[in-house]
């Protein structure tokens, strides 16, 4: 029997609800929400960045309801437009739990930059990542929230190598029209208008609102034709140009994201400051207090009790400086305002407050203006504490106010779609066929059949990794084949975009390069030096003849963006794909461009090891090996960061020892020589020792205890409860 066509109500309905959807990043977490978009126009989905708007800009508000006649499509739209209705109504949350205050006064969360999704490139990092997924998991917690951020119009750099293995950068502007963004606009439906005085100038800016889940994030915008040019420009690129545009970027953030905050009549209980860029809002927290004629002592203390900082960086030339005249330009008409002369605002951001050769430091007015400050590790946290010890003279290093709280990752952002499928097999029950999977009862029993993404990040969970009834050897290695192999074949298609193919001879060539069989190691992050991209090359000749090892070969995937002027930083990146292409590691080793965060997901989940080998201890967290546990992948890893606390012995490799050599030289040859011995003599034998029916029940094993002791522990939801329980609630 035909089916009943549907009325048009239904499909106004259904056609509204796409386009609300569309403008929400939840669907970036949400598996059977992008498989909507992607069928709708395949080309579009792939080419523009797996952009969900862009997607029905492509497709005619006609052919969406054409195609919403075919009742498989209509039903599944229904399906997850009901999943999205009532994530977004639910009130049973944590959030609403343990932290009801926050619904009516929220957190309010700055930082310089965003890192949600491909589509939306605002993020220059590991700090752009963490940010987004901090609001992420927010969200999912159904926790008070509010973010600020700025909207970069050309976002952060594109990534192209010329015929000299160079790094060249070009941008392209974003249209918010195509990008999952509203215009925050006030009762008239006109644009909200903010401003902000730098240097004598008055500054307009207005906002767009990005809806993370339950979130709403604030991006500030200064590209107004009220505006002079360059203060249009300030809000073009990611950190871009000099001191004085870092400076004036900062004072839009700090004091302008208060500004809309109290233009939008929303009353932020807690300001998180995420990194120092943000730090010019305790400034305005002070002169809203003064104008309610608090002292400027009185107003200080205050505005402490309102603030928390984030550090992330143990290097210094992590931490905004600025001389004394540029922050007399900058401020010279804003700290009219206060009562006291100008030298004692610049006192605030000084470890010694009246020495008049010591610049202003940013993250010295957050440690200074702040009740509670934390690092992103264990070990960061102990670091920032010697770091920073001057500021407390009085105090023993071990009691310097500076915690920590771990990172983490938002779990279901980053888990690659097939793992999704996979993993959502075992937890309903059902196989990847439709029959039978694992005992999942004790799971319905906790109320996961509605929301297995709370499942996904449940200890219980993960610890049914250890049981080979759950899920066998043979799934877990047929899994990892699987990603492997696409990884692969992603990495040749863009290899064969990047141009590295020179002639028409060479497509067979292209076509079998790099080996589905052999042991992956990938690297992909920030080509800071400090990072040692090219530290396992230093053994050149021996990494020649593991990748030339017919019968346990290795092969090599990197990828990573320099920063515009860190020249020594693109050398590291000449360095590795000249050996790319002009050494005997040609074919098991390539470099992979223009790395974001579609090529992170497709690396964490298709290499079989994470390296990273910093400069001990300057990572101060890293994040991206967090994201490999879920997908079967192993970190090979320097004992800094998050790693020292995840490593037990069973679950990855360390490199070396939770120690360092105090010179650079000696760290590093030591370093050199310790990633070259666990590799030949922990890593490759273990991978490649199989049983008789060629399986690595050891090297399985190992995939077993990292995902049951790392994947549950670094997540943003442990993180963000943390964060709440340690330092929002508590003042």
């Amino acid at each position: 029997m035909a089916k009943t066509p549907l009325t048009s109500e239904e499909l106004d309905r259904l056609t509204a609800g796409l386009h609300r959807m569309a403008r929400n990043l939840w669907w970036t977490w949400t598996q059977e929400a992008q498989e909507l978009f992607q069928e709708l126009s395949p080309r579009c989905w792939t080419n523009l960045y797996h952009n969900a708007v862009a997607v029905l800009h492509e497709v005619s508000d006609y052919e969406l309801r054409v195609r919403l006649q075919d009742a498989d499509f209509a039903n599944r739209v229904r399906s997850v437009l009901e999943a999205f209705r009532e994530y977004m109504e639910e009130t049973d949350t944590w959030g609403n739990e343990h932290a009801p205050q926050f619904r009516e006064r929220p957190v309010a969360y700055f930082s310089a930059e965003f890192g949600f999704h491909e589509t939306l490139p605002i993020a220059a990092g590991g700090l752009g990542v963490l940010a987004g997924d901090h609001a992420k998991s927010a969200s999912d917690l159904g926790l008070g929230f509010v973010g600020i951020s700025l909207f970069y119009r050309e976002g952060y750099f594109q990534q192209a190598i010329d015929a000299n293995n160079w790094q060249t950068e070009y941008y392209t502007l974003l249209n918010p029209a195509n990008l999952p963004l509203e215009p925050v606009l006030n009762e008239k439906g006109e644009p909200v208008i903010c401003d902000v005085e730098i240097g004598m100038n008055k500054v307009d800016f207005r906002a767009w609102r990005v809806n993370v889940g339950r979130v709403p994030v604030f991006l500030l915008d200064t590209n107004l034709p009220q505006n002079e040019q360059h203060f249009r420009d300030l809000t073009l690129r990611v950190y871009g140009g000099d001191s004085t545009t870092r400076i004036m970027q900062e004072v839009l953030l700090g004091i302008g994201g208060v500004r809309l905050l109290r233009a939008l009549k929303i009353n932020p209980s807690v300001f998180h400051m995420n990194e120092g860029h943000a730090a010019f809002l305790t400034l305005e927290l002070i002169r809203e207090k003064i104008i309610l004629g608090k002292s400027f002592h009185e107003a200080m203390n205050e505005t402490r009790a309102e603030c928390l900082f984030t550090t992330h960086t143990p290097v210094e030339a992590g931490h905004d400086r600025f001389s004394y005249d540029l922050m007399n330009y900058a401020l010279q008409r804003y700290c009219a305002h206060f009562p006291v002369p100008f030298p004692e605002i610049m006192g605030l951001g000084r470890v010694q407050p009246k020495n008049e050769h010591e610049p202003f430091c940013m993250t010295v007015l957050a440690l200074k203006l702040s009740r509670a400050a934390n690092g992103v590790s264990e070990l960061h946290g102990r670091v920032s504490r010697h770091m920073w010890h001057s500021l407390y003279p009085d105090r023993p290093v071990e009691q310097v106010p500076i915690g920590h709280i771990t990172n983490g990752i938002h779990l279901l952002g980053w888990m690659k779609g097939p793992v999704r499928r996979f993993w959502r097999s075992k937890l309903t029950g059902a196989g990847a066929d439709g029959g039978p999977g694992g005992d999942t009862t004790r799971f319905w029993q906790k109320g996961y059949r509605k929301d297995w993404a709370g499942a996904l990040n449940s200890p219980e969970f993960w610890k049914q990794m250890a049981d080979p009834d759950f899920i066998s050897d043979e799934e877990i290695w047929a899994l990892r084949y699987r990603l492997r192999r696409e990884l692969i074949e992603f990495a040749r298609r863009r290899l064969l975009i990047q141009g590295q193919r020179l002639t028409h001879g060479d497509y067979i060539t292209f076509d079998s390069l790099l080996n589905p069989d052999a042991l992956t190691i990938g690297f992909a992050r920030r080509f800071a030096t400090y990072k040692r991209a090219p530290l396992i090359f230093q053994q050149l000749d021996n990494i020649v003849r593991l990748t030339r090892d017919r019968t346990r070969p290795v092969q090599f995937i990197f990828a990573g963006k320099a920063h515009p002027r860190d020249d020594d930083g693109k050398r590291y990146i000449q360095h590795i794909i000249h050996l790319s292409k002009h050494s005997d590691l040609k074919g098991s080793l390539v470099f992979i461009e223009n790395y974001d965060i579609h090529v992170a997901r497709q690396m964490v989940s298709g290499c079989d090891v994470w390296l990273n080998n910093p400069r001990r201890p300057l990572e101060a967290s890293g994040t991206s090996g967090m994201k490999a546990g879920c997908h079967g992948c192993l970190n090979l890893s320097i004992l800094d960061g998050w790693w020292r606390e995840g490593y037990d012995g069973t679950n990855g490799f360390a490199i070396g020892e939770d120690s360092h050599p105090d010179s650079v030289e000696e760290q590093d040859r030591v370093d050199s020589e310790n990633l070259y011995r666990t590799l030949t003599e922990e890593v490759i034998p273990l991978f490649y020792t199989r049983d008789a029916q060629g399986l690595p029940r050891q090297w399985i094993q190992r995939i077993r205890r990292a995902m049951v002791t790392l994947v549950p522990q670094f997540t943003t939801q442990r993180m963000v409860r943390e964060y709440t329980e340690r330092y929002y609630l508590t003042k």
